[in-house]
């Protein structure tokens, strides 16, 4: 058997852009079995599958149980999602900003929070089949996003906006380095305020989204010969230190470790970094 291995991103269409970051593809036939830790991101995850079904060995809420799916939606989560494959998989991975959540799920990010769900709780069964159908027919990875971006474009319609206060906290929160007391004094909020209709909306707390969005530059900076302490100084945290705690607290594991073990998956994805960095 001849060995697959293809990684590939896309941009969403100009309509899209303000509710979905980027698209990743995937396709491996023939490689060794293996674990990928899906970590904690500032984007949802949409995962529609070609052929054999994503396996969840654990997920980020550890009272969840371990589960087959054909397309998946992930909330934003403080922990480690363990993915298991036998040598093949296949799908498409749609990066959804929480603020765009409700413009094309319907529900807020925040009914979603640190949950693994079938795509079908929030999707029609019949689209997410013919999103599926399409996608193992298409004959290339900007053919797969077609297929999504055009799926998704349909589902958009009038629903209820977020807040603009919670809009401008979250862009402030993931982008720079300011205290939640000096979000809220600025959209006109207790931060109580703030931190209740941030969390009911995005699904974690404003420290904590700030956090989180923090350690995803980080580690996608992150490549062999990294000094952690120039990783560390570079992103913001206190010291090396610190830096490694945040990965053994959101990651499971040592920076050292995770790269070791993703290594194949960040060469891959090293030249699609830039689309990683839009978090507005």
């Amino acid at each position: 058997m001849s060995v697959v291995d293809e990684y590939a991103s896309g941009w969403p269409s100009a309509r899209l852009r303000p509710h979905v970051a980027f698209y990743s593809g995937y396709r491996q036939r023939g490689i060794a079995p293996g674990l990928h830790r899906g970590l904690p991101s500032p984007h949802l995850t949409l995962i529609f599958t070609m052929d054999e079904p994503l396996i969840v060995d654990a997920h980020p809420d550890p009272r969840q149980r371990a589960g087959s799916y054909d397309a998946l939606i992930g909330g934003l989560h403080l922990g480690p999602a363990i993915i298991r494959h036998e040598g093949r998989q296949s799908g498409v991975q749609v990066a959804l900003r929480p603020l765009g959540c409700r413009a094309l799920l319907g529900v807020p990010a925040g009914e979603l929070s640190s949950l693994d769900v079938p795509a079908s709780a929030v999707l029609d069964a019949a689209l997410i089949a013919e999103i599926r159908e399409r996608l193992s027919a298409a004959g290339s990875w900007p053919e797969r996003f077609a297929v999504v971006d055009g799926a998704l474009c349909r589902r958009m319609g009038t629903r209820e906006v977020v807040r603009p206060e919670v809009a401008y906290a979250w862009k402030r929160l993931v982008t720079g380095h300011v205290s939640v007391t000096a979000v809220a004094a600025e959209v006109g909020w207790s931060g109580r305020h703030l931190t209740d209709r941030f969390r009911a909306e995005v699904g974690l707390r404003p420290k904590e989204a700030a956090r989180v969005a923090r350690f995803d530059r980080a580690r996608r900076a992150l490549r062999p010969g990294t000094r952690f302490a120039d990783l560390a100084s570079g992103f913001g945290f206190f010291d090396q230190s610190h830096l490694v705690r945040e990965f053994h607290a959101l990651a499971g594991c040592a920076p050292s470790e995770w790269l070791a073990d993703e290594f194949g998956f960040v060469q891959a994805m090293a030249g699609a970094a830039a689309h990683h960095e839009r978090y507005d």
